[in-house]
């Protein structure tokens, strides 16, 4: 068990890391905060401006910085961005800072929920299924890699995901200190 102050969410795109995330943090009196509202917040542009002037890298570099600030404070509900746990030093500060929770979802999954969202640069593509598998391969391991909870949003609503998840939280959850 890792006891913490704060929890995190992690996973792709669609796993309902945002939405779940408001529910949770309603239900456990702690404060929400998204990674990728936050820097646009901060850099004054949206996730895809920053993405076409800046590249990756530099989305990237402004995702390393707000996660570090915001992983400062204690009781916290973080939902990140996929691609938050590609960079080694954000899941060390992930894992030490929080009870990471690996929201789980299919790339059909996927599909399905963000077939109308043209928001996201890295599915700005044709082939997104593609992408979407792709993702999955890289960053899957990853979120495995820090995870206190797998938990399987893939056929559920968000609230029935948020429901079931915090019946799980209740039982694997010490809040406390983190180490």
């Amino acid at each position: 068990m890792n006891p913490a102050n704060n929890l995190i969410l992690v996973g792709p795109m669609g796993a309902g890391k945002t939405c779940i995330g408001r529910r949770l943090a309603g239900r456990f009196g702690l404060r929400l905060a998204d990674t990728d509202r936050e820097i646009e917040q901060r850099a004054g542009a949206s996730v895809s401006t920053i993405f076409e002037c800046e590249g990756e890298a530099g989305f990237r570099a402004r995702e390393r910085d707000t996660l570090a600030a915001l992983l400062q404070d204690d009781g916290l509900l973080l939902a990140t961005g996929g691609g938050a746990a590609l960079d080694p030093d954000n899941r060390r500060l992930l894992r030490t800072r929080g009870f990471v929770v690996h929201l789980q979802v299919t790339p059909a999954q996927q599909l399905e929920r963000l077939a109308r969202d043209r928001s996201r640069p890295l599915l700005a593509r044709a082939d997104r299924d593609e992408v979407l598998h792709e993702l999955a391969r890289v960053r899957g391991p990853l979120y495995a890699e820090i995870a206190d909870l797998r938990f399987d949003t893939d056929h559920l609503t968000a609230a029935e995901a948020a429901t079931a998840l915090a019946h799980e939280l209740e039982r694997c959850w010490q809040r406390g200190v983190a180490a």
